[in-house]
């Protein structure tokens, strides 16, 4: 069988243009595939055999169309979708990039953490945490006070009821059994004993 007519492409029309939008749930980009499609058909009539019947053939063509769309369309994401429906957008996007198309330095993306570093960060982390909890609890206040909260000196005396001398020992002894217990257990974990 030699050539397909036109007019046989469009009496399908109808039917494809409601799988395409089943499949694509976008009126717009629907009507595309099925005009790529029928404009496929007609470039490759030649090819068409016969095996299958005219809808069978014309309707591969326009499944292979709609999967290529949606991978492409999974691997791209559209500008719009990025910023607020509001008029200003173009000037923000512009402003983030100088006249070479280059991001402005305040702008630019963060860099990704060093896998590696990341997981030695947790590691020690949860060193410290469980080195943390062997401090006496008046110990482990008097510093997480200082240095997690902030507090000054004095500030930490006012509220705890003790001297500034009381306040500096305390400091010191948590910072050295700190230290003890992280130079045993860095690295491992589950065996920070203090």
């Amino acid at each position: 069988m030699q050539g397909i007519s036109a007019q046989a492409l469009l009496s399908l029309r109808a039917d494809m243009l409601r799988f395409a939008q089943l499949q694509l749930r976008d009126h717009a980009a629907a009507e595309d595939m099925v005009q790529e499609s029928i404009e496929a058909a007609l470039r490759k009539s030649s090819s068409f055999t016969g095996q299958s019947t005219l809808k069978t053939w014309v309707f591969a063509i326009l499944r292979n169309r709609i999967v290529d769309h949606l991978r492409q369309a999974s691997r791209t994401v559209n500008l719009s979708s990025l910023v607020d429906d509001d008029e200003d957008w173009q000037e923000r996007m512009e402003a983030m990039f100088d006249e070479r198309g280059h991001w402005r330095d305040g702008p630019r993306p963060a860099a990704w953490p060093d896998p590696e570093t990341s997981m030695q960060s947790r590691q020690f982390w949860a060193v410290f945490e469980a080195c943390l909890g062997h401090l006496p609890p008046a110990t482990g206040r008097v510093f997480m006070m200082r240095e997690f909260l902030g507090f000054e000196s004095d500030e930490i005396c006012r509220q705890l009821s003790i001297t500034t001398s009381n306040c500096h020992v305390i400091l010191h002894r948590a910072r050295m059994k700190l230290r003890a217990c992280m130079d045993t257990g860095w690295g491992r974990p589950g065996s920070a004993s203090c």
